[in-house]
């Protein structure tokens, strides 16, 4: 994209070359369209502002580490399991 511009005229731009975009692209990063709750989106974005930081950046962090704080079905109902039995034999 090249700038021209004559004495008379505003400055005017040369789009043939151009190319329809992001103007960076993120590596590790996929754009998506996602319907959520409008109450959870306002929630997020107070949070965000209160904490200077973006709200899908907010989003991301919470969605991390629901995924990485979660633990298996069977490990969880195991760990149940063992802890009623702890609470037989004790009594």
């Amino acid at each position: 994209m090249s700038k021209t511009s004559s004495k008379k005229d505003s400055p005017t731009y040369d789009f043939r070359g151009a190319k329809r975009g992001a103007v960076v692209s993120q590596r590790g990063k996929t754009r998506i369209t996602i319907l959520i709750d409008t109450d959870i989106l306002d929630a997020f974005r107070a949070i965000a502002e209160r904490q200077g930081k973006g709200y899908q950046t907010l989003m991301n962090e919470a969605l991390r580490g629901a995924v990485s704080d979660a633990v298996p079905l069977e490990e969880r109902v195991r760990s149940v399991l063992r802890e009623e039995l702890e609470r037989l034999r004790a009594s």
